[in-house]
């Protein structure tokens, strides 16, 4: 057997791709590959590495090497003769020639319905690379290792087979996938058929109706609205189709949900093509109507809709994203959303919920998020068990056609190939292929739970929005395009042409569309209007609700008692690092009520009465099971065993028989994504405490995009209502410019419409009432929480498990010192956060009796009435001063000054004691920001000396 492999094997390295996916194709079944190579292969299980070690440790290396040392002691040419060498050197070429295809096919690919560019120079896939010539071309060679349907062939048709399926209207590059089972997958669905669809006249009939859907939207509102923007999606028709066969197949193959992320082109389209808005609604929206509907609303191709299709396989529940203009920042927000659906169902392997991304090809090649989200896919707390991704490539962008300054790579998706996602080109003019690359898209999703792209090369027949003359900067692109018919008359004609249809019935469709239009009727066919699901979610309790501070958050002492056993109970064998072992005795300590409780003994009996109530609790950031400030430690390492070997233990989620899920997660290193991915998360689950936490407060910067056009605004302009909880570590420590501030400025710059909440807690009673309060209260709203970094070991930051027995959060926290005599006192300083505790140190010192101090601890929406009950206790104040630590141009103080001075009574006078306005958030010297600190105290207390008089 072996002088068999002998006389029709040889290699050199030009080679080496065919002979290592042999040898891959043998470590997953060794049956696969023809019994010559099997018998070495099986031989070489015994060659010792070059390391020494085992060779089934290292895959390849021993191949190679074999081979090339056979190569220079002309072993082979010893034991057979020149013919048959030539014999065997030609089949191995013949293999090469094949794993180009595999590789390079896509690069000859006819993917451009304009034509422009010409086919590159790749002498690879020619066959006189491989030194096969005309000669060759009527002989016979093994090709044992195809799907083409044939063991053996003369090489004339296995090219012709490998340029029909790797170069025609559809090019698929999956070679760089490590996993060799999916890498076979895609080689028999592909080369079986030779990546040529074979519809039925029916099915092909279902995709012109589609095309002329798509085209009849697209030139229906051109005429009836004219000159009004709508990002058009004529010359991207395709992209219809494929999401008509998207949704059919889905629900076929199990999907019951998709949730739908897409920028403005062709959104419009596939609101009522897809989702089957009612034209006659979308009609209403061009022309201003329904506009007290929300307080600020948004334009027609920003807005999401949701609907419940049906399929061959059930209903199927759509819902397409809300989204800005910022391009491809709805795509994190997409896969939260579809995260929390797959948790509600139990979906534990996404074979239900299926999220969907469309994007445009220069925002996906462009847009650092697209970078951010794919690197989420295959982690833990964020997989979403594949994404189906589909690129409406017109080729253009903005007003850059030339990939050379779109990006740097060859394709615009390239990008996805950090995660192995295969990526399928198609040619849009071919809706056939269009629909058959949905149809594998969908089928290697829903097999191996990966991401995959649908790249559709098309062409943007208008300007980026229907105001733009796009002949100005691309002149000879659009005189192409001018004279291109429509995808779908070419398809039509090609249909008549196939005797599917007659030239009548083709124009009839399009009349029967129009009507439609006219009528304001659906045009898809089934929308169950009346179909509930049982997983969906009801959120009229949280709608509506006016704006109260009250909640009962209140726990009874022996049911803390009780958590705080719970949180402190270790299983046994387990053992703790001596810091974390104090922590966990500390902690059972104050649970007893031997020990005043620090801000993470209330943080976790905040969750943990939560989850013990049947609220879920979903807690990330970058360093979160710790806490960046190791004050957490809601994850218990054992020392003896690595984490992934049950070396966890995780206290929160073993409060209850029945509690909810409580997740903490240490996220990837990402603000932007990890930011949406929370946001797009609590908009699908009301019932949950999704909590963001910045590993430093500053961080959140990175996201400023989520939060200015999601967390703030998303309500107002879309109705989209949203629990989302950030944790924004904040404090001046004299650390540095960076990390000491959570920019407080920049969240209280957004507040209007009591839109959010903006809250500084410096107490552990408060986090927790706080944290209680913003599940327990029947709405929803954003909460940003500045949290400290210095008290949460600070030794007056402290309560007791009283605090958390009774009471509630409070807005304002009035004088707590006794001493102070309230007839004596003149001048009130009111604050937020960590300074307080500074003041308070600085007022024992200069042993002062007559000055008041007044925490913030809801900087919006601002307490008018409490603020005001506190300064009528002192019937002689006649100056009221507003310190802060952060310079005079950041923190609160533009914003609060006004809501100070509304309760006010006349006569008095409003002072600000802070430091200097500053371009920097902090100075970089220790000694600098001690001498600064002690200048503002003074000022604080100084009589208006050194403070900066309002009036």
């Amino acid at each position: 057997m072996m002088e068999q492999f002998k006389a029709n094997s040889y290699l050199f390295g030009g080679n080496a791709p065919y002979v290592e996916e042999l040898y891959e194709s043998y470590l997953d079944n060794p049956a696969t590959v023809p019994d010559h190579w099997r018998e070495y292969f099986d031989a070489l299980q015994n060659v010792p590495a070059v390391d020494g070690s085992n060779a089934n440790d290292v895959a390849h290396a021993p191949i190679v090497e074999s081979f090339a040392q056979r190569a220079k002691a002309n072993a082979f040419l010893s034991r057979v003769g020149a013919t048959d060498m030539a014999v065997a050197r030609k089949q191995v070429h013949v293999q090469s020639l094949i794993a180009a295809y595999r590789f390079l096919g896509a690069r000859w690919a006819n993917l451009d319905p304009l034509k422009r560019q010409e086919r590159p120079h790749l002498p690879e896939l020619e066959p006189a690379f491989y030194d096969l010539t005309e000669a060759d071309m009527e002989e016979v060679y093994s090709a044992s290792n195809t799907y083409f349907g044939f063991e053996q062939a003369s090489l004339r048709d296995i090219l012709k087979a490998l340029r029909d399926t790797y170069c025609g209207t559809l090019g698929a590059e999956y070679m760089y996938i490590s996993d060799p089972t999916q890498k076979r997958w895609w080689q028999e669905r592909l080369e079986s058929i030779r990546a040529t669809p074979n519809f039925s006249a029916e099915k092909k009939k279902h995709i012109l109706e589609r095309l002329t859907a798509a085209e009849g939207l697209e030139r229906y509102l051109h005429t009836k609205f004219v000159g009004q923007k709508r990002f058009s999606l004529e010359g991207g028709e395709s992209f219809i189709a494929a999401m008509d066969e998207l949704v059919r197949r889905g629900g076929e193959r199990g999907v019951q949900e998709m949730v739908i992320g897409m920028a403005h082109r062709g959104r419009l389209n596939v609101l009522v093509n897809t989702l089957g808005k009612m034209p006659a609604d979308l009609f209403a929206e061009f022309e201003g109507k329904h506009v007290d509907d929300l307080p600020a609303g948004d334009v027609k191709y920003h807005k999401g809709f949701s609907s419940d299709v049906s399929t061959a396989g059930g209903p199927v529940h759509l819902s397409l994203a809300f989204n800005p203009s910022h391009l491809e920042i709805v795509n994190p927000v997409v896969e939260g959303s579809a995260k929390a659906r797959m948790e509600r169902r139990g979906d534990l392997e996404g074979s239900q919920v299926l999220p969907v991304q469309v994007h445009g090809d220069a925002a996906f090649a462009g847009q650092g998020v697209v970078m951010e989200t794919l690197n989420l896919a295959q982690t833990r707390g964020y997989g979403t068990h594949g994404t189906v991704h589909i690129i409406i490539n017109n080729q253009i962008g903005f007003t850059t056609s030339d990939p050379r300054d779109s990006r740097s790579t060859i394709y615009c998706s390239d990008v996805v190939k950090m995660i192995e996602a295969p990526v399928l080109h198609v040619n849009g003019d071919d809706p056939e292929a269009v629909v058959l690359a949905m149809q594998l898209a969908l089928d290697f999703r829903q097999e191996f739970k990966k991401d995959v792209v649908v790249d559709v090369v098309c062409f943007r027949k208008l300007g980026h929005n229907e105001q733009d003359t796009p002949a100005v900067t691309q002149p000879l692109m659009y005189k192409k395009i001018a004279q291109h018919p429509g995808t779908r008359a070419l398809y039509a004609e090609k249909l008549v042409t196939q005797g599917v249809i007659t030239a009548e019935e083709g124009d009839a469709y399009i009349k029967q569309y129009r009507k439609a239009m006219d009528e304001g009727h659906h045009t898809i066919d089934p929308v169950l209007s009346n179909y509930k699901s049982k997983y969906a979610v009801d959120w009229v309790p949280f709608l509506n609700r006016k704006w109260t501070d009250a909640a009962d958050t209140a726990v009874p002492l022996a049911e803390l008692k009780r958590l705080a056993e719970r949180i402190t109970t270790v299983p046994e064998n387990f053992k703790l690092h001596p810091l974390v072992e104090k922590v966990v005795n500390d902690r059972r300590a104050m649970g007893q009520g031997e020990h005043a409780l620090d801000w993470g003994m209330g943080e976790h009996l905040a969750y943990a009465s939560l989850v013990s109530s049947g609220y879920g609790v979903r807690l990330t950031g970058q360093d979160s099971g710790r806490g960046t400030f190791t004050h957490r430690h809601a994850v218990l390492h054992d020392q003896n065993r690595e984490r992934w070997n049950d070396g966890t233990y995780i206290p929160l989620q073993n409060i209850s028989e029945n509690q909810a899920q409580f997740t903490v997660i240490d996220s990837v290193l990402s603000e932007e994504a990890v930011l949406g991915f929370e946001y797009g998360y609590s908009t699908a689950e009301p019932n949950t405490m999704v909590v963001w936490e910045a590993q430093f407060g500053d961080f959140a910067n990175g996201a400023q995009v989520v939060i200015d056009q999601f967390i703030s605004s998303g309500e107002v302009k879309w109705g989209r209502v949203s629990g989302l909880t950030m944790l924004l570590p904040h404090g001046y420590e004299g650390q540095g410019p960076e990390h000491s501030s959570a920019r407080i400025e920049r969240y209280l710059q957004l507040c209007a419409e009591t839109n959010m909440q903006v809250c500084q807690p410096t107490t552990p009673a408060q986090i927790f009432h706080l944290l209680r309060r913003q599940m327990i209260r029947l709405f929803r709203k954003p909460l940003i929480i500045f949290t400290p970094k210095s008290l949460l070991r600070h030794k007056e930051a402290v309560s007791n498990l009283a605090d958390l027995a009774t009471g509630s959060f409070q807005p304002i926290i009035g004088e707590t010192d006794a001493s102070v005599d309230a007839k004596k006192v003149k001048r009130v300083i009111a604050c937020s956060g960590r300074v307080y505790y500074d003041l308070i140190a600085h007022r024992r010192e200069v042993k002062s009796k007559d000055v008041a101090i007044i925490r913030v601890e809801q900087l919006y929406p601002f307490a008018h009435k409490a603020f005001e009950n506190e300064l009528k206790k002192y019937e002689n104040l006649t100056e009221v001063v507003w310190c802060q630590d952060e310079p005079q141009n950041q923190g609160p103080w533009f914003y609060i000054e006004h809501h100070l001075m509304e309760g006010m009574k006349e006569g008095m006078k409003l002072a600000y004691a802070g430091r200097p306005a500053s371009a920097s958030p902090a100075v970089g010297y220790y000694a600098k920001h001690y001498e600064q600190q002690k200048a503002l105290l003074e000022a604080a207390f100084g009589r208006l000396k050194g403070a900066t008089l309002v009036q």
